[in-house]
């Protein structure tokens, strides 16, 4: 469940384009012609092996390749840290290939990057100012060098293995104010990234977190039925085993929504371990006919791409939950660190003996995690479906909450007190049926704070968090909640262990992540956190103008406070402080006077 904390898109024409912000990469060869001319063969097989670099540096990054027409390369990225910290791999993995070749002859690119508005058609074409100015600064940047706008740098100045020489302001063509511009160089101190990792052939830091524990990753099974309907019953295993394995403190274990990425991929498991930073991957596969299921189940050591542990379970599905423990015990008594605790815990959670109950959860889980309208209704339908057929599944109870409290959160119900009762029903229901389920717990934490019943949350977030340490919207609610409680700067440390168990977790994590640094008066760094949401809403935008106000920059936030209002015409300090469920009221004090600061209506 998302609590009040979404992000929308602003639609130009309907569902044909769009306008967001984005990290905008433009790369050119610099003497292109010359090079045709020197050796054209040689040249166009430089070519080629450099897009090869490119793009799968851009994918490792989360970024999205527009156009490599010619000598040059246009992409997008979600993130001004990933589309920096690609250029810098780039530029050594192209300087590595041409070790060999004579000095005049080497292909060098020149790359650009600037964070601003694009606006993007439906088949993914973008345009507008941001590339245009990305295109200007990938000419001031040297043959082998990167150029950033100033709007990147602030973005991305301590959260990237980059170092910054200002190059002042630059007018260029085209575009009426001028750009200050930085050259951009790695750090001395900085450690290897991912992808320089994989051109070397070492593995990847593990997660801090990981470090004095094992880390794990579950990739998704493969459904080897021959039966399209089957993948939910493929992924709803795998999810399953990954939420029991997060109940070992002793592991430290990669989210589905990381995990899930690679699903339907041709995964190179010591590379896939090398991204997410682990030690150990779990794959496998699920053969469903009629009433029986076989599982594949590999435990691979990704250091040494050696098979610790591996096995075959033929069962009838009547025994598909004792196949779920017997695996996770297999997987966790080959690591060290077993903590009995947990396997207490675990052992005293209700299941049901209804399978058709249980697969219609499964699918509700994999409709939900799509947070679209059409399969939130989906799964509402399963999930009811699920209680009439095992009225005591509390799981089920549970999951229905948490799709209600989607469809609360996006506004996708007629009567949002009607739907706040439902959910706060369905948890009452789940909470008797059940009180060893993670989830009851961590959604009742929410609902609780929305009523601002802080004593009730804290119990229901020290429960979930004892349930399951290892899931990552466990984790980062209990950031949110020591900032609500007054706590801010440790709420700061857990949302950023949330971003490490979740390497590709929500943007409304930034929002997390800003505001309890906001909350710390640490504003510069609310500012970068903040900086990393594609598409501020009028709420983000409002907490931004806050953050300038408190740095002394009144033109920079009254331009955010301009943007915000112009999104919410309605927006008022007292609206906005109706969102906010501070505690100890110096906080909320400390809120309303930096939106004063900014210029908002009271």
């Amino acid at each position: 469940m998302q609590v009040a904390d979404h992000t929308g898109e602003r639609f130009l024409t309907e569902s044909t384009i769009r306008q967001r912000l984005a990290s905008i990469m433009v790369a050119d060869v610099a003497g292109y012609s010359r090079l045709m001319n020197c050796d054209e063969c040689g040249t166009v097989a430089a070519l080629d092996a450099a897009r090869g670099i490119f793009r799968e540096s851009i994918e490792l990054h989360q970024g999205r390749v527009i156009d490599m027409a010619g000598d040059s390369v246009l992409a997008v990225f979600d993130t001004a840290s990933g589309a920096v910290d690609c250029a810098l791999d780039v530029q050594q993995q192209l300087d590595a290939a041409a070790r060999d070749v004579a000095e005049d002859c080497r292909m060098r690119f020149r790359i650009g990057i600037h964070l601003g508005d694009v606006f993007e058609k439906a088949d993914g074409t973008v345009y507008g100012d941001g590339v245009n100015i990305a295109a200007r600064l990938e000419g001031i940047a040297e043959p082998g060098g990167v150029a950033v706008s100033d709007a990147v740098e602030l973005a991305v100045r301590k959260r990237s293995a980059a170092s910054f020489e200002d190059l002042g302001e630059q007018r260029v063509k085209n575009i009426a104010e001028p750009v200050r511009a930085y050259r951009v160089g790695r750090r001395t101190d900085a450690p290897p990234s991912p992808a320089a990792e994989t051109v070397s052939g070492h593995r990847a830091a593990a997660p801090r977190d990981a470090v004095d524990k094992p880390a794990i990753a579950v990739l998704p099974f493969n459904n080897m039925s021959g039966d399209a309907e089957q993948e939910f019953f493929a992924d709803g295993i795998t999810e399953d085993i990954i939420t029991e394995l997060s109940r070992f403190r002793d592991l430290f274990v990669i989210s589905r929504n990381s995990s899930f990425k690679y699903k339907g991929q041709a995964v190179d498991v010591q590379k896939f371990a090398r991204e997410l930073g682990v030690q150990y991957v779990v794959e496998g596969s699920v053969r469903k006919v009629g009433k029986r299921v076989r599982i594949t189940v590999q435990l691979i050591d990704a250091r040494t791409d050696r098979h610790v542990w591996a096995e075959r379970y033929d069962r009838d599905l009547e025994d598909i939950f004792a196949i779920q423990d017997e695996v996770t015990r297999a997987i966790v008594a080959t690591l060290p660190g077993r903590v009995e605790a947990a396997a207490r815990d675990r052992a005293a959670r209700t299941t049901t003996e209804n399978m058709a109950a249980y697969e219609c959860v499964l699918t509700g889980k994999v409709l939900h995690h799509r947070s679209n309208r059409a399969d939130n209704e989906r799964a509402q339908s399963l999930l009811d479906r699920a209680i009439e057929l095992d009225p005591s599944y509390a799981h089920a109870h549970a999951w229905k909450a948490c799709v209600l409290g989607q469809t609360w959160t996006y506004n996708w119900c007629d009567d949002r007190v009607e739907i706040q009762e439902r959910i706060v029903e369905e948890l009452r229901t789940a909470l008797a049926l059940d009180d060893n389920d993670s989830d009851v717990h961590r959604i009742l934490a929410a609902v609780n704070i929305i009523q601002d019943r802080h004593d009730q949350a804290i119990y229901h977030q020290r429960r979930a968090l004892s349930l399951n340490p290892n899931d990552d919207l466990v984790v980062v609610q209990q950031g949110e909640m020591l900032t609500w409680l007054g706590q801010a700067a440790e709420g700061i440390d857990w949302i950023e262990k949330a971003m490490r168990l979740n390497p590709y977790h929500p943007e409304r994590f930034w929002h997390h992540l800003g505001r309890a640094c906001f909350a710390a008066r640490r504003y510069p760094e609310a500012l970068e956190a903040l900086k990393c949401i594609t598409a501020p809403d009028a709420l983000h935008r409002a907490l931004i103008a806050s953050c300038q106000a408190r740095l002394g920059d009144a033109g920079a936030a009254a331009k955010q406070r301009d943007e915000a209002l112009a999104l919410a015409p309605g927006l008022t300090i007292a609206e906005y402080l109706s969102t906010l469920h501070y505690r100890d009221p110096a906080d909320r004090e400390h809120h309303r006077e930096s939106l004063a600061l900014a210029g908002f209506p009271p």
